[in-house]
């Protein structure tokens, strides 16, 4: 029957919200029975031992001052005439027993006649010294209230003790006192917790839809499973500017862990990039937003629960290998329009000289081809004399020939100097310089005196200075042209684009650092510094 009782409960539980709130308040009701038993009985004993002291007392003192007991206590048949008295005390007091006791401890007349002659241990009293008394004390081996009275001479000295005693009643007999009560308080107890439960599972059923406790721990399970488990990164943040939800992937590509949930996104050692896009960002639009580490794609959107704005949810791809792929084109495509330039210069000087040819101008021809061949090896020359790795040193010409068919001057610093890279270090030097020196040529196009300057040192580790004469980059936004992917071009105000991004991803990959400052004459100044371990010499 219990065990079919039991099942019963479980399965009930099992079934519904409710069920459950009932069997933990039954569970709680079971808890409280016995420690309400336990104070129901302590203060049942404490109110015995209150009320019965006193009553022990009073009827111990009227048979101390009884004159035939001082009369008569020395007589030799005292247990038989005093007797009467002992059994009217008991009579009138309702205790167990009553005796007078001798002040050696001898038990000189008792209701129970079996303990005339015994010895009682008189050592917890003081009666022995003229004052009442009553305490707890075995009689019998039975644990008892007892109060002590002497009985007095005339001059004050004690003949004898006069003691009343009663047994505690025990816990069954306390419970069955409090017994009453008991029920009716655990009765009202289980009752309020039943209906308790009944309106609390109702309100919970109304917050969580009607789910149930197995159906709610599923959505948990499937939603952190799906959320963590994907491979765009997620992060959710709520009207106070606090991070909510941070799946795996999202963990990874910031650089943070799971205790960032429950801080606010501008104390999470977020980049401040980032921080701006997750508290102030547009929703619905794709920003590629570079950290020092990686580029990124990241989407916002408002997220909302029955009409009300809880917060923002914003996604994440990783850019990086996207941005170096886009890296790649454009260094492709500044090596096509090198070619092309150089085309349309190569035309116009073969133009030149098939004119000359035709007029018969062959001193002409002669000079020209000599002036044209004395530029291009002044050009090669003065690179190639300061610039080692062949890779780097063709790059800076094909970029000086592009620059001057916009117009700019592109210059390299006399006192430049680079040695043979490995391979893997001339991609990324030439990732660099590629991507410094298109910016500065955009900003220069149109300036009074469109110039670059390139400077190149690598006496510690590698130093790449490149200058320009376009307006310079306003102190406020040195740190967002290297994170925003915007455009370069001079009417967007956010600055430069993926390509600064990229030389200050690239930077940090080498353990360097990239700095903007402003010339004196007016532009702007990117430094790169790459410490010395990183950048291999070819041997």
């Amino acid at each position: 029957m219990s065990s079919r009782w039991s099942a019963t409960v479980r399965g009930f539980g099992a079934r519904s919200l409710a069920g459950r709130f009932l069997v933990f308040q039954l569970l709680v009701v079971a808890v409280v029975l016995p420690a309400v038993a336990a104070v129901s009985i302590a203060q049942s004993t404490r109110e015995f031992r209150d009320t019965r002291s006193q009553r022990m007392i009073a009827v111990a003192e009227n048979v101390a001052s009884t004159p035939i007991v001082r009369d008569r206590l020395a007589d030799p048949f005292a247990a038989r005439v005093l007797a009467p008295e002992v059994d009217r005390a008991v009579a009138l007091s309702g205790a167990a027993l009553a005796e007078i006791v001798a002040a050696d401890g001898t038990v000189l007349v008792s209701s129970d006649p079996s303990r005339v002659g015994n010895r009682v241990d008189l050592s917890v009293t003081r009666a022995d010294e003229g004052r009442a008394w009553y305490g707890d004390d075995d009689i019998d081996g039975v644990h008892s209230l007892i109060g002590h009275v002497p009985v007095l001479t005339n001059r004050g000295e004690v003949l004898a003790i006069a003691s009343v005693s009663e047994p505690y009643p025990s816990v069954w007999q306390l419970l069955s006192v409090a017994g009453e009560r008991l029920v009716l308080y655990l009765g009202l107890a289980a009752a309020l917790g039943l209906v308790a439960s009944w309106l609390l599972s109702r309100r919970i059923k109304r917050h969580t839809r009607g789910l149930e406790v197995a159906e709610i721990a599923g959505l948990a399970d499937h939603r952190e499973a799906l959320l963590h488990s994907i491979r765009e990164g997620v992060v959710a943040v709520n009207t106070d500017g606090v991070i909510t939800l941070l799946n795996d992937s999202a963990q990874e590509l910031l650089g943070l862990s799971g205790a960032a949930v429950g801080r606010r996104a501008d104390a999470a050692g977020l980049d401040p990039a980032v921080v701006e896009f997750l508290l102030s960002g547009e929703d619905g639009r794709d920003v590629v937003i570079a950290t020092r580490t990686r580029v990124l794609a990241l989407n916002r959107r408002t997220a909302s629960s029955g009409g009300e704005w809880i917060g923002t949810v914003t996604t994440m791809r990783d850019s990086t290998e996207l941005a170096a792929l886009q890296a790649q084109l454009s260094s492709h495509k500044s090596v096509t329009d090198t070619l092309r330039a150089q085309t349309h210069e190569f035309a116009n000087q073969l133009h030149t000289i098939s004119g000359l040819v035709q007029l018969g101008e062959y001193d002409a021809v002669r000079d020209l081809i000599g002036e044209l061949t004395r530029r291009r090896a002044e050009i090669s020359d003065a690179v190639t004399r300061r610039i080692a790795d062949p890779a780097v040193a063709a790059l800076l010409i094909a970029k000086t020939t592009l620059a001057a068919e916009s117009g700019v001057t592109l210059w390299l610093d006399p006192d430049s100097h680079l040695g043979a890279l490995d391979p893997a270090a001339a991609t990324d030097v030439i990732t660099l310089l590629g991507n410094l020196i298109d910016n500065a040529v955009d900003v220069s196009v149109g300036s009074g005196a469109a110039r670059v300057s390139v400077r190149i040192d690598d006496a510690d580790g590698l130093s790449i200075t490149v200058a320009d004469t376009g307006p310079g980059v306003p102190e406020h936004l040195r740190e967002e042209i290297f994170a925003r992917g915007v455009t370069s071009k001079p009417e967007s105000p956010g600055g430069r684009g993926i390509g600064l991004a990229l030389v200050r991803l690239v930077t940090a990959q080498h353990g360097g650092v990239v700095d903007v400052s402003d010339r004196a004459d007016g532009g702007a100044v990117f430094t790169v510094r790459l410490p010395p371990s990183r950048v291999a010499a070819h041997a």
